[in-house]
């Protein structure tokens, strides 16, 4: 073996070398782990995982109990629970039955003992659920015109009535408001693109074309969409708490831009503190923080968003509130970065469990009044968060580490996660906006993209329109229905109007 004398310079070089590179293996490892499991692992935060609730390409076989005998088709009086999962099948009050009757023939009513005549003496009774696929049918308004027999043979003049008939939804089509209704519910709401729902029709023998559908769409989002959401944004900056989030779109014909290039899907909402919510979403061609600007431009309140810089920029008046679920998430990531051996006792798990028992308490307090939980998370969570922050100050961790980012994440935006404790109507994460915006991104892996601005903006109003009415309890078939039979009769400049045209008051009317 040869030895080889050097320097204690070029030996201390060698050796940080050495760190270096060792540092840069494990940061490469860690980054595979993480890679590996966004590929092939679960996307849920949760520390137990469902894997039974996650798994919906053999859902059928997951969810199959074949020892667990079918339950009994019985009617039973609405009724909500909390955060349970509803086991029992269960049919509305008002659905409809049909009777079908066997009996014997007349020649057969006949004693086979005494030759008496037989009489119906009980009925065997056997029920099922009948579901049928969407039927077409054509609706033909008539209306009858009346003139005066006298003054037809009497005067010059002859003057003529008609009787009172509703306007259509859209002038000179044969859209009903049941068609329109049904394509965007199938469209924004199930996720159905216009060329299967076109090759459904056709399977029915109903020939229409999705440039048909698709005009009928941005015909009633410009005509009665437009005007409702219009009132729903005045409505939505009457409240002091809101939530803040926003996703890319592609549109592909966006002047002055490639088609691979991105633009933005805006989602504004209420918080939890209203009875009246409302989900706003607003098409943008970029993400410059001039676009929440403008359309919360007055507004002064308190703002749920994420770590995003544009959200900081806006004016004192508006004051940002962080999100808890961001900050946990990477310290979820950073211990899925990790080999499972090394998890228990790490840096990240200890994170982890430190935003656990933080939201822990959040679900403790989720029943009281704002008043109350205020003066609990003051009591409780405001030392926990305090002592977060000061761990995280105190960890040592190398920078670029997933466990790293996750506390520089911690101590960079330290002002705005805190702010949760300034008022008992605030929340501790931005879930609720992320929750609201989720339907799109649902959508947009169906569709893809969108072809113009104009069908971008009318995505935008439509999608306001029927996570609004799910927000409220609504079923969005009907909502629309009746958007679309009661609007073209409407004034829709005269706010009263207006006013018969929100979820809370179809709510009241559809109970009436």
């Amino acid at each position: 073996m040869e030895t080889v004398t050097i320097t204690k310079a070029e030996y201390d070089r060698l050796v940080g070398e050495q760190a270096r590179l060792e540092r840069q293996v494990e940061y490469l490892l860690e980054q595979m782990r993480l890679a590996r499991h966004r590929q092939f692992g679960t996307s849920s935060e949760k520390s137990e995982y469902d894997l039974a609730q996650l798994n919906l390409f053999n859902e059928a076989e997951v969810m199959a109990a074949p020892e667990q005998p079918e339950p009994e088709l019985v009617e039973v009086e609405k009724h909500y629970r909390k955060r349970t999962r509803l086991t029992t099948d269960k049919l509305p009050e008002d659905l409809p039955v049909e009777v079908i009757d066997y009996e014997l023939p007349e020649t057969e009513h006949v004693c086979e003992e005494c030759g008496g005549k037989l009489h119906v003496m009980s009925r065997d009774v056997r029920r099922e659920l009948v579901i049928v696929p969407a039927q077409a049918k054509i609706r033909e308004h008539r209306r009858a015109v009346y003139s005066c027999r006298c003054c037809e043979t009497m005067n010059d003049h002859v003057p003529v009535r008609r009787a009172e008939m509703p306007k259509p939804v859209i002038a000179g089509s044969f859209a009903s408001p049941e068609a329109v209704a049904h394509i965007m519910n199938q469209k924004f709401v199930m996720g159905v693109p216009l060329y299967r729902q076109e090759q459904e029709f056709q399977r029915g023998d109903l020939w229409l074309s999705r440039q048909t559908m698709s005009n009928w769409l941005l015909r009633v989002a410009e005509d009665w969409l437009e005007p409702l959401y219009k009132r729903f944004k005045t409505e939505l900056l009457k409240h002091d708490v809101l939530h803040a989030d926003e996703t890319t779109v592609q549109v592909l014909r966006e002047p002055g831009k490639t088609a691979q290039s991105k633009s933005y899907m805006w989602l504004y909402r209420t918080s939890g503190d209203t009875e009246r919510p409302i989900v706003l979403y607003d098409y943008q061609t970029s993400r410059k923080a001039e676009h929440p600007q403008r359309l919360l431009e007055g507004w002064r309140g308190y703002l749920h968003a994420d770590g995003y810089d544009g959200y900081h920029k806006l004016p004192e008046g508006v004051t940002i509130v962080g999100c808890l679920a961001h900050f946990r998430r990477k310290f979820d990531e950073a211990l899925k970065s990790l080999p499972e051996e090394a998890r228990e006792g790490s840096l990240a798990m200890a994170g982890k469990r430190y935003c656990d028992r933080l939201f822990e308490l959040e679900r403790d307090f989720a029943d009281l009044a704002p008043e109350e939980r205020f003066e609990k998370r003051v009591q409780h969570s405001k030392p926990l968060l305090e002592e977060l922050f000061a761990w995280s100050d105190s960890a040592k961790v190398v920078p670029k580490s997933p466990v790293g980012k996750a506390v520089h994440y911690a101590l960079s935006q330290r002002k705005y996660l805190e702010r949760y404790l300034l008022d008992g109507r605030l929340e501790i994460s931005n879930n609720r906006a992320e929750r609201s915006i989720k339907p799109f991104v649902i959508g947009r892996k169906n569709w893809l993209f969108a072809n113009t601005p104009r069908g971008a903006k009318a995505s935008a109003v439509i999608y306001s329109i029927l996570e609004t009415a799910k927000e409220n309890g609504l079923k969005p078939y009907d909502y629309l229905t009746h958007i679309f039979r009661t609007a073209p009769n409407l004034d829709m400049h005269n706010p009263n109007h207006m006013k018969t045209l929100m979820p809370h008051h179809f709510k009241i009317t559809a109970r009436a």
